[in-house]
């Protein structure tokens, strides 16, 4: 394995920064009582974090970019999830655009550790 431990990882520094946003942003006492939807897009964020540290425990390049992968569709998920939050007015265009950039920074880096372990696979 390339790295010793999950937080050297900026890809999951940054996805512990964006839980910390996303369940910010929709906590009970901004009014937000759609449970299943805070939950959903509260659980997915979590979801990014948890798999990137998931899979470098694995012990194997390979399934590290199972979990990555996983990682990535987590993140493609929260994404989807703002649209709704837009959509119903749970969060401003401000908001939104704050966290779909700190999204497609975590799906870029996630992204890049995919192909960078790859790239070490024997072919």
């Amino acid at each position: 394995m390339l790295f010793k431990t999950f937080k050297d990882l900026i890809a999951w520094q940054e996805a512990r920064t964006l839980v910390t946003e996303v369940y910010s942003a929709f906590i009970e006492s901004k009014g937000n009582r759609d449970y299943g939807y805070r939950d959903q897009i509260q659980r997915a964020a979590v979801s990014i974090m948890s798999n990137i540290a998931e899979g470098i425990g694995s012990g194997s390049n390979k399934s590290f970019i199972v979990f990555l992968s996983y990682s990535f569709r987590s993140a493609m998920e929260v994404e989807s999830l703002l649209y709704v939050a837009l959509d119903l007015k749970y969060i401003s265009e401000e908001q939104m655009s704050f966290l779909i950039t700190k999204t497609h920074r975590i799906q870029n880096l996630v992204g890049g550790l995919i192909r960078h372990l790859k790239s070490k696979q024997p072919k």
